[in-house]
């Protein structure tokens, strides 16, 4: 049996995976965004796209305990809840729908966890059914009615069968003793037989077999009439399922008019929104969306570099900033030395990507996550210094940041060192953000080989301008420590020629601790870090290739 049962688990673990595309309802702003579905193991799961699988699904619900339900008037959408999370899924066909509800109902059987036909969508699937849950107080009386009468008449037409039963059961003894008579070859004692009356008996069966024929008669107009009521209720339902498509799509029509109207501030950032964590979520995600999309066309259109006013510059070492500087600078490049197991416990491994890895380690700050992450990731054919040129330099951020809005140099303490201020774009329903910060490049001495390529470094560490003091109108003040470290590996070419970009490469190590204030919620800030930050190394270090490909390599 311990056998048995073991097969069983094996089975339900072992199931096919279902996926797709399908229809998610967001939120009141985005609507219908398409998601990649994916029914595996009994847990339905969903991902932005098929491609981005690798990262880990935005969601996830367990059918244990889900209720499938369809839609009353949408042939092609269903939802799928838990509780109070429900999720509305939408195929494009009514045969992909058919297809997600075998999948779901196939896969609640295996696992054990089907709960009857008020779940089951295969109940749902004809225009028929789909209004089953609409049907009129009145009409429902009328058919228990007709159904009542229906069962009367076959209660009758079972008297009627005990009847004729019992006088078969007598002519059946009188012919039976009859017979026992002529077997004997004598003539029959007709004291002995029983007294049959045979006219009254035909009679009686004339009677009983007429009021079968007509009873049955009568069970026949009942159903011809169910069935004239079927028929009329169907079509009653097709009129009312129309005016109800009517309203929807008048309905979808203002909703789409109404997208581009500012929301209420209860939609907003704050402890009292009533967005659910989802949909703040899916909103912060298609803000990061557009933005992509407007770097991409702002890089199409672009002519030229945006040019940055150099503001005075100051002595570093006079500098009042400096001994932080120069403490921080060392503290920060320690900590981007050590390997993971020597940072402490409770790091989790998040994104892989080839040769990127990036970990991360829970930590809230007055219920605020301010986890801090580790990225280790190796390029080819560019240098440590051309990476931390290009993240120092004010000319090329622009270029590389999608979610900056406005950048200024409040003050150059030196040509490495210089304090920013800046303001990143809105994302609905978060606040508008920004930040002071300094931000200083320095060439580090290479440990494990004095007379190899330097490592260099980019530190960015958040300060204080009384300019731009925090948390004043509507912004809400980020704090920052970034660590960017990079260690240039070179293989020299074995006969003798100059080193190339093929010969090259850099490995990256980049630690943040990034306090991004206000309120959100944790699940919604920890899944956007989830998404962007792997997306952010990889886009900056394309930046950068792409940059210094037809360059001479920089040191």
């Amino acid at each position: 049996m311990a056998d048995d049962h073991s097969s069983e688990d094996s089975d339900v673990e072992n199931q096919t995976e279902f996926a797709g595309v399908l229809n998610k309802w967001t939120n009141y702003i985005h609507g219908w965004q398409d998601r990649y579905i994916v029914l595996k193991n009994g847990t339905l799961s969903y991902y932005k796209s098929e491609h981005e699988r690798g990262y880990g699904c935005r969601g996830a619900l367990s059918l244990a305990k889900a209720v499938i339900k369809p839609h009353d008037f949408d042939e092609c959408r269903f939802d799928v809840a838990v509780n109070d999370c429900v999720w509305y899924l939408r195929a494009d066909t009514v045969e992909i729908k058919q297809s997600w509800a075998e999948a779901l109902e196939s896969c609640k059987v295996e696992s054990g966890y089907a709960t009857g036909s008020e779940t089951s969508l295969k109940r749902h699937d004809s225009s028929v059914s789909l209004q089953s849950n609409n049907y009129s107080t009145a009409s429902g009386s009328s058919f228990k009615r007709g159904s009542r009468a229906l069962h009367e008449k076959l209660a009758e037409i079972g008297t009627y069968k005990d009847i004729l039963s019992q006088q078969i059961d007598t002519l059946q003894k009188y012919f039976d003793s009859c017979v026992d008579g002529d077997s004997k070859k004598e003539s029959p004692n007709k004291e002995n037989l029983p007294v049959v009356d045979f006219k009254g008996e035909a009679i009686t069966f004339k009677t009983t077999t007429a009021a079968v024929i007509d009873t049955l008669g009568h069970c026949a107009e009942l159903v011809v009439q169910r069935e004239e009521s079927w028929r009329k209720r169907l079509e009653r339902e097709k009129e009312r399922r129309k005016h109800i498509e009517i309203l929807a799509q008048k309905y979808f029509e203002q909703l789409q008019k109404s997208r581009n109207v500012h929301p209420g501030p209860d939609l907003e950032e704050g402890p009292h929104s009533v967005l659910a964590d989802d949909e703040f979520y899916d909103a912060v995600e298609s803000g990061l969306d557009k933005m992509e999309e407007e770097q991409e066309l702002r890089e199409k259109l672009k002519t030229g570099q945006i040019p940055v006013t150099p503001p005075p510059t100051s002595p570093a070492l006079q500098h009042r900033l400096w001994p932080e500087i120069d403490r921080v600078v060392m503290q920060q490049v320690t900590m981007a030395k050590m390997g993971i197991g020597e940072c402490g416990t409770g790091w989790q491994l998040f994104a892989e990507d080839g040769e990127m890895k990036m970990y991360r380690r829970e930590e809230e700050v007055d219920g605020m996550v301010v986890d801090p992450l580790k990225a280790v990731h190796v390029v080819r054919g560019i240098t440590g210094r051309e990476v931390c040129h290009y993240f120092f330099n004010p000319k090329y951020r622009y270029d590389w940041e999608t979610t900056l809005e406005h950048m200024k140099v409040l003050e150059t303490i030196s040509d490495d060192t210089l304090i920013f201020f800046q303001t990143h774009k809105r994302i609905w329903p978060a606040s508008q953000r920004d930040v002071v910060f300094w931000s200083h490049l320095r060439n580090l001495p290479n440990d494990q080989d004095r007379d190899g390529p330097d490592v260099w470094t980019v530190v960015n560490y958040s300060t204080e301008s009384p300019d731009h003091p925090a948390n004043v109108g509507k912004t809400v003040r980020i704090y920052l420590q970034v660590c960017l470290l990079c260690q240039t590996r070179v293989n020299p070419p074995k006969d003798g020629t100059p080193i190339t970009r093929d010969n090259v490469s850099c490995k990256i190590t980049y630690c943040s601790v990034v306090n991004p204030g206000g309120w959100a919620p944790a699940s919604v800030l920890r899944a956007v870090y989830k998404r962007e930050y792997p997306k952010f190394l990889k886009r900056f270090t394309a930046y950068v290739t792409n940059q210094t490909k037809n360059k001479p390599l920089m040191f």
